[in-house]
């Protein structure tokens, strides 16, 4: 049998300590404007018994490593030795070894399934993926999963029941934006109407709900309705999770080509606070969570339970915007550069000064500086 198991590229920062299951490769839709991640990669569903064998092996690599540290008296996690020694022996890949020994470390509590869209394959398919992964993993405590408004519209609410009793407990939604001239303009290929239909029925189903909001992404012509618009459709799914994910143009793709072409006006640093401030403003009726949890967010503080605590995260907006000029441009160039964490850690510094003057010199605006730090993200 092979041993190894095979990875896809990303997950979500909250999937951090999850084993990773690849289920479906790439994206069955890759054309979103602002998306490098899997452009000039096809899409296509793995098969289940593909799958399967993957989940045997991370099970077989389990056992082997919690085998070898107990016959060792304990500890070893962190061996080289072992990684070498089980290498050698069951010819395992290594990246597969550290996966499962930095999964194990972390308690085996989450799996998260790649790539972008997982509930797009048949359900059946679906169901008998995760009542495997619930046999040979029963300490799981959460399996999550990306998948696209437009798949969840088109799924039946019996469906979608099935999965999460099946094991399936927590969903990913890239909204990006509410408004219907926002989400043609960035080829999103799916309506606002989808998108509340598929959040409905997410969270009917009994699934925790994560959905994501793109300060910036209409651009400066669309701001305003960027943020309505998709504060709009928030209320009416009322998610589990709102999770803000700034805009950041990368190069390379449609969104970038957009820009240079003067199809599409980047905001600055300070408008996408006001934007993010207007779409607190407009949320209302719901009991969401708000999540700045992506080194993309400016203010990492912009965090808390609606309604409680909408007036502390708007509190937090506001003492960004009333700072003087200068003093927000430092707090930027120290968030972007690592210095500050937090909006609270903001205090005057000459290093930051030095920095930011050097920016300023070397680019034609500090806005531009930061574009360029930010691909390296």
């Amino acid at each position: 049998m092979n041993y190894n198991f095979e990875l896809g590229p990303i997950r979500p920062p909250s999937e951090a300590h999850s084993i990773l299951l690849r289920v479906t490769r790439n994206c069955p839709w890759n054309r979103c404007a602002f998306c490098p991640v899997y452009k000039k990669r096809k899409f296509s569903p793995r098969k289940v018994d593909e799958v399967i064998q993957d989940i045997d092996a991370v099970a077989f690599i389990t056992e082997k490593i919690t085998g070898t540290i107990a016959a060792a008296g304990g500890g070893g996690e962190d061996n080289l030795d072992l990684v070498g020694q089980l290498a050698a022996e069951e010819n395992i890949d290594r990246d597969s070894i550290h996966q499962v020994i930095f999964w194990l470390r972390c308690g085996m509590k989450s799996l998260f399934l790649q790539d972008a869209d997982s509930l797009v394959i048949k359900s059946g398919h679906l169901v008998k993926i995760l009542n495997h992964i619930r046999e040979k993993f029963p300490s799981i405590e959460r399996v999550t999963s990306y998948s696209r408004a437009k798949t969840l519209s088109k799924k039946s609410l019996d469906e979608l029941k099935k999965l999460r009793t099946a094991g399936l407990d927590r969903v990913h939604i890239g909204m990006e934006s509410g408004s219907a001239k926002v989400l043609e303009k960035i080829n999103k290929g799916v309506t606002p109407a989808e998108q509340v239909l598929a959040g409905k029925n997410a969270v009917a189903a009994g699934f925790e709900l994560s959905e994501y909001f793109m300060p910036g992404i209409g651009g400066a012509e669309l701001s305003q309705e960027n943020a309505v618009e998709s504060a709009k459709v928030l209320n009416q799914v009322n998610p589990t999770f709102i999770r803000l994910r700034t805009t950041r143009v990368i190069k390379r793709t449609p969104l970038h080509q957009m820009m240079v072409d003067k199809k599409w006006t980047p905001l600055s640093e300070i408008e996408k606070i006001t934007e993010i401030k207007l779409f607190i403003e407009n949320l209302k009726g719901i009991e969401s969570k708000i999540v700045s949890d992506h080194i993309m967010n400016l203010i990492e503080e912009v965090e808390g339970r609606m309604p409680e605590d909408k007036d502390k995260i708007l509190k937090v907006l506001d003492k960004f915007l009333k700072m003087k000029t200068e003093d927000k441009e430092s707090f930027i160039v120290g968030r972007r550069l690592g210095r500050f964490r937090f909006l609270s850690d903001y205090t005057p510094s000459a290093r930051i000064e030095k920095i930011k003057a050097e920016l300023k010199s070397r680019f034609s605006s500090l806005e531009e500086a930061i574009h360029q730090v930010a691909q390296n993200y």
